[in-house]
């Protein structure tokens, strides 16, 4: 089990378990496949089982949970395919956005690229996995269209794992951030055709990449007992 920070007694405590839960799924300190029993992660972060109950539904609703039958519940695992097409429908979103973005005649700050590059060149995936996710909702934000964010953001959080799980292992492609420096130019110049078709080709590529690297992950893993757990 994860070390997992206490959470103090609060009126909304299932909010709060939930949060912790689904971060630590994200960000892989609880890792694929991992056991989940409501005693260990209740005790854990020092709550009762009844917010963990809850938040275990919540986060098995949004898909980051599975039931496995008499072995009880886990850590949903990575599936190449699953996050392929997760990223066909984040291409859509993320070229409408960049189109909607160079047509507004948007202005991205290049800030973000320094940012991103910094992150990029260090030890720690979070930051680089933040850096990522901040570049593509600047644009979502200048294509002046909040449903497009608001529906990127249901497939985000599986994407971060996705991200987290392959930067662990091979680090970040060194082209990434090349791209978003022609996507922002695209929009910036107003050049709507092509800031399309860069954002696409950037998120396209992308899929293929971790879907690929899941792949070879699960070919190399062990295969792992499960034992008995609670479900909710």
């Amino acid at each position: 089990m994860a070390l997992l920070s206490r959470i103090a007694e609060a009126p909304d405590l299932t909010e709060q378990v939930y949060q912790r839960l689904l971060h630590a799924i994200c960000d892989g300190e609880l890792a694929p496949g991992a056991r989940l029993t409501q005693e260990e992660l209740a005790a854990a972060l020092g709550v009762s089982r009844q917010p963990v109950l809850q938040a275990l539904r919540l986060l098995k609703k949004e898909g980051f949970v599975i039931d496995v039958g008499r072995r009880g519940l886990q850590v949903t695992p990575l599936e190449a395919q699953a996050i392929a097409q997760i990223y066909e429908v984040r291409a859509v979103l993320d070229g409408l956005a960049a189109r909607r973005a160079a047509r507004a005649r948007a202005q991205l700050d290049p800030a973000v690229l320094i940012a991103g590059r910094t992150a990029a060149a260090g030890q720690h995936v979070g930051p680089m996995i933040d850096a990522d996710i901040q570049f593509h909702h600047a644009i979502y934000a200048a294509s002046g269209n909040a449903l497009i964010a608001e529906t990127a953001n249901q497939h985000w959080r599986h994407i971060r794992r996705a991200m987290g799980a392959v930067l662990q292992t091979v680090g970040l492609r060194r082209v990434v951030w090349d791209e978003h420096e022609a996507i922002l130019r695209a929009v910036n110049s107003g050049d709507a055709e092509r800031a399309e078709r860069l954002a696409r080709e950037h998120c396209e590529g992308a899929g293929q990449h971790i879907a690929t690297q899941l792949a070879r992950q699960v070919r190399l893993a062990p295969v792992r007992p499960v034992a008995q757990a609670e479900t909710p």
